[in-house]
Parts: C-alpha cells; sequence; structure tokens
C-alpha cells in the first residue's frame, strides 16, 4: 500500500491523527528533506527513509514505487495539504506506482493564514506559483481575481516570482497599488509578518512566505490575530 500524506504547514500539532498514524506505522517514508525533518519524531526507527530532491525526485519515487510493489506499507509526506500545492508531485507518484494512490489531507498554509488573517475563503482566490512550468496563465488569473473584487491568498515561486516580483507584476498590470498586502513567513513556526501596500512590498523574504493581497482595506474592527513566536 501506498499513501500520499499532507503533513501541515510546520508544527507537527497541525497534522491529522490519521496522517501521523500513517507516517508512524510505515515501513518505507519518503519526502523532500524539509518535510522529513519535520515529521522525524513520527517516523519508526525501523522504517526505511528515501530523501528526494528536485534532481533526484524520479529515481527516488521509483524506489519508493518498487517498496510499495513488493507488499511494504509507503507513505510519501507532503508538506501542508497535497491538493493545495502539491498535485504536480502527486501525479509523479502515481506515474511511479502505474496507478491512483490514496491520498490524506492536510491543513495547508493558505488556511492558517485565512484564519489568522480573518478573511472567508468565499471572497477569496487561492492561487499557487509554486509549481513547474508556464506561471502565464497562473498570472492572468490573479490579476482576473482582482480585478473581480477578490482577495487573493498567493504562494511565490522560489526564487523569480517572489512576493516583490509578485507586487510589481499586478502594479504594472493595472491593479491598484493601494491594495493592502499581508506576507507571512513560517507559518505556525517562527512566524513574522509585513503589512503595507501592494506597490511597497519589499525584496527580502524567504521560500517560506505566503502572501495575501486585499480587495479592500480592512475595515476598522479587523484585527490580525498573530501567534506568538514558536520556539519548536
Amino acid at each position: 500500500m501506498i499513501t500520499c500524506v499532507g503533513v501541515g504547514p510546520g508544527d507537527l500539532s497541525y497534522i491529522t491523527r490519521k496522517g501521523a498514524e500513517l507516517i508512524h506505522s510505515a515501513e518505507v517514508v519518503a519526502g523532500f528533506d524539509s518535510v522529513l525533518n519535520m515529521v522525524a519524531p513520527l517516523i519508526s526507527s525501523s522504517a526505511e527513509v528515501f530523501r528526494m530532491t528536485y534532481r533526484d525526485q524520479v529515481e527516488q519515487m521509483a524506489r519508493v514505487a518498487e517498496a510499495h510493489h513488493n507488499g511494504k506499507t509507503c507513505v510519501v509526506a507532503f508538506m501542508g495539504d497535497i491538493h493545495f500545492s502539491g498535485f504536480q508531485l502527486l501525479e509523479r507518484v502515481e506515474s511511479a506506482c502505474g496507478h491512483a494512490v490514496e491520498t490524506v489531507p492536510g491543513i495547508s498554509s493558505a488556511q492558517v493564514l485565512a484564519s489568522r488573517a480573518r478573511v472567508c475563503f468565499d471572497e477569496t482566490s487561492f492561487i499557487t506559483f509554486h509549481r513547474r512550468g508556464d506561471l502565464e496563465p497562473f498570472k492572468r488569473h490573479l490579476l482576473s481575481a482582482l480585478r473581480d473584487g477578490r482577495n487573493a491568498i498567493v504562494i511565490p515561486h522560489p526564487w523569480d516570482f517572489m512576493p516583490h516580483a509578485i507586487g510589481s507584476h499586478l502594479v504594472q498590470n493595472g491593479a491598484s497599488p493601494e491594495h493592502s498586502v499581508e506576507v507571512w513567513e513560517n507559518l505556525t513556526q517562527r512566524q513574522s509578518q509585513w503589512q503595507g501596500r501592494l506597490d511597497s512590498v519589499p525584496d527580502t523574504f524567504s521560500d517560506m512566505s505566503i502572501m495575501l493581497i486585499r480587495h479592500r482595506q480592512p475595515s476598522s474592527c479587523y484585527q490580525t490575530v498573530t501567534m506568538e513566536k514558536s520556539t519548536k
């Protein structure tokens, strides 16, 4: 059996009970270093661990698929939720296995941001640039969402389409420079937050950042809830 598990945005208290149980009972656990380091306390000492990089992920997934076909219980761990920004990796898992696999959803940083920033997904578009391939359709979608009066939660593309570049692109293509913007880093971990206008987003953020662009200024009763920085 092979299962793809979303492990949440960073703090292990956000992983689902089912996800934690699957990782702990797995004979093989695979994922990128950043994800495996996060779930290390859950992995059995007897489990075989396959660490993937962007360069060798196809090779490593072939090893996981072989273990799966040999009857071992395998888990591929995904940061956040599989279906928010990990669908291309899911497709590579299924390509290696030769069939559809089970998925267990997790909490995405987009959901945590919506909670922290008090925005409703009914009024908000989620767009991720954290993907391979042509980004232009997603850039057009982001502009369209703002023109339609929606908020936008955006995951940047490391490192060539980060929050500063996103803000510049939108303003250059007709978006109001007065949109209120928040950029959050390391949500649920050592999180920090920047607030300002779309035309003044600094070029200082890491690849662990996520961006909220508001259609309008928050009301006077709006208050962002910032949790204390965690040392986890």
